[in-house]
């Protein structure tokens, strides 16, 4: 055999070893490694160090996931999926909402403490590259993302290529403001998109229906013993998919602020598919189908031009170390492409 064709052939092994995806959310950091059709072959897990401890904590944590995957088998790349805005050249997380980073170099940090090609990656573009590679999004390259969850988080795929903007931060979409003087946002302003169709939003109705003491809440109530400060996400979740007609509003009105917002992003992008992920969205149809309703209200040229379809995301709370992972291996695909050719000059 040729030194070559024998360096062909240890190239497409090494590419074959799964990559390792870190997702890094407010309170947990979680990974997982994955291999070549998206598969989850082993999982790690830690609770994510308050906002308030320095990056070398937060890398600590990190560092420590990979090594315990790293254990079980060894890995082509990792890429990390972080809840901020990440630069242009995937190598900075410029700001963190839950974190303590702020410009902060964190590619070349970890790349040196694990000896792997490292990406870093906003979480919610992690999340579409998976759906997009793996689930609900296969075969259609124009597609908007929209995680709901405490937040609201979004990516954008153009023509089968993530668009990340001139500066590394497209997609915040729950930023885009749906109400003059409205709800006050975390971001500072007011009216935010996240503050009507969010987790966080569904919560705050839910309980402000049951402290003002309506008969409607009654049986959200019961659900807490009267305790209406205790009311979350996945209890009005179950209550709505238990009939309950209070939650059922309440996603109701959800699912409306969420179509309006995604008849926007349609003026803006004009997708062939939207796909909704993030722990709202386990609500499913009872979320979805006055998204639709709405959508179509509000749709500009309604009538008169092809409908995106919006559609439930599939990989669940572990697209974004999915898609991480992927997004890694096509980066370590790319350099070692590059290498092998510089070689045979």
């Amino acid at each position: 055999m040729s030194e070559r064709r024998a360096e062909g052939q240890r190239t497409l092994q090494s590419l074959q070893r799964p990559a390792i995806g870190v997702d890094i959310g407010g309170t947990k950091v979680a990974a997982g490694l994955v291999d070549t059709d998206g598969r989850v072959l082993q999982r790690a897990r830690r609770e994510t160090p308050h906002r308030s401890k320095s990056p070398q904590v937060v890398e600590d944590t990190i560092a420590e996931v990979i090594s315990e995957l790293r254990d079980y088998r060894e890995a082509i790349a990792v890429g990390i999926g972080a809840a901020g805005f990440v630069d242009a050249t995937q190598s900075s997380v410029l700001f963190a909402p839950h974190l303590s980073w702020r410009h902060e170099p964190l590619r070349d940090a970890m790349r040196r403490r694990v000896g792997l090609p490292v990406v870093v990656e906003n979480d919610a573009n992690a999340a579409l590259w998976a759906e997009w590679r793996f689930g609900a999004a296969q075969g259609e390259d124009n597609v908007v993302c929209v995680n709901l969850g405490t937040g609201i988080g979004g990516g954008v795929l153009i023509n089968g290529e993530l668009y990340r903007g001139r500066y590394g931060v497209a997609g915040e979409f729950g930023h885009m403001q749906v109400v003059a003087g409205g709800h006050r946002c975390e971001c500072g302003n007011r009216g935010c998109w996240e503050q009507y169709a969010s987790g966080n939003a569904l919560v705050r109705e839910a309980r402000e229906l049951a402290a003002a003491g309506s008969p409607v809440a009654h049986n959200l109530l019961v659900r807490v013993d009267g305790g209406a400060s205790r009311l979350t996400g996945p209890l009005d979740t179950d209550a709505a998919k238990d009939g309950d007609p209070a939650a059922t509003e309440l996603f109701e009105d959800i699912g409306r602020w969420l179509g309006i917002g995604l008849a926007n992003l349609a003026a803006a992008f004009d997708p062939g598919l939207f796909v909704i992920g993030g722990g709202v969205s386990e609500a499913g149809e009872l979320l979805l189908n006055p998204a639709r309703e709405a959508f179509r209200r509000q749709l500009t040229g309604r009538g008169f031009r092809p409908e995106a379809r919006i559609i439930r995301a599939q990989l669940g709370n572990e697209a974004g170390l999915i898609g991480a992972a992927d997004l890694a291996r096509d980066r370590a695909r790319i350099f070692r492409r590059r290498r092998s050719r510089s070689g045979r000059l």
